[in-house]
């Protein structure tokens, strides 16, 4: 699916964003590289959602910085090689299809080009039946794998999600875990957010455990699970509050 050259490792440095005189992100540094579907956890107000944004340039740090690769890349090429979902996908007042085609608009790819790469990722994510359907009118699990068939589309090296399942019962749940499956075995870096432990379980190969803004353990998923190296990350694993 990729060429080169490669975004990838995604450095974060000293990484520190601040809002109303807090560090909401404190001093984050980490190296992500291609391959393992990393996981991003802890408790709503963490920053879990703050990093993300900030990978993926929604964000600018207050100090430190994100950098990709080590080749030097300009922020143009970068910025096409990664894409991010929301937990609530923003859908236009067209058809699935056309929410596809949109995007790879939007990405320079010839119009001849549009239906057809449109067509192939509505079927990657279950939603070929539902092209013509106005995208407003899908139910929220849909509307969901819509905004991965628009990432999948774009062939994005790196795929930043945002508590994507977040609002999604057990079926819908499923229908999106097997999508981000796909893009793994594709090739397609995994970076994600999500309070479920049991998702983080099952899709995680390294967790990064995020604690008031600061990064406590960045270690394969396993270790975290079976032997959290933080007094904050065993509270985590064992469902107790942290504050």
């Amino acid at each position: 699916m990729h060429g080169a050259p490669s975004i990838l490792p995604l450095r974060l440095e000293g990484l520190v964003f601040a809002a109303g005189g807090t560090r909401l992100i404190d001093g984050i540094t980490a190296r992500l590289e291609a391959g393992p579907r990393t996981v991003i956890l802890g408790h709503n107000g963490a920053g879990k959602s703050l990093l993300l944004r900030l990978c993926h340039g929604l964000l600018t740090p207050g100090e430190g910085r994100v950098a990709w690769s080590d080749h030097g890349l300009g922020p143009r090429w970068v910025s096409r090689r990664q894409a991010m979902v929301f937990q609530h996908p923003v859908v236009l007042r067209r058809s699935a299809r056309a929410n596809v085609t949109y995007g790879l608009a939007l990405a320079g790819v010839p119009w001849r080009e549009r239906r057809r790469q449109a067509e192939a990722a509505l079927a990657e994510v279950g939603l070929a039946d539902l092209a013509k359907r106005p995208a407003r009118a899908l139910s929220g699990g849909e509307r969901q794998r819509l905004a991965l068939a628009r990432a999948w589309a774009l062939h994005p090296e790196v795929l930043l999600l945002d508590e994507p399942t977040a609002s999604l019962d057990p079926a819908a749940t499923r229908a999106v875990e097997n999508v981000i499956a796909a893009f793994d075995m594709a090739g397609t870096k995994i970076i994600m957010t999500t309070h479920d432990l049991g998702q983080a379980r099952r899709l995680a190969d390294e967790v990064m455990f995020l604690h008031k803004g600061r990064l406590l353990e960045h270690t394969p998923a396993r270790d975290f699970f079976e032997r959290p190296s933080t007094p904050e990350g065993r509270a985590y694993v064992a469902g107790d509050l942290l504050w």
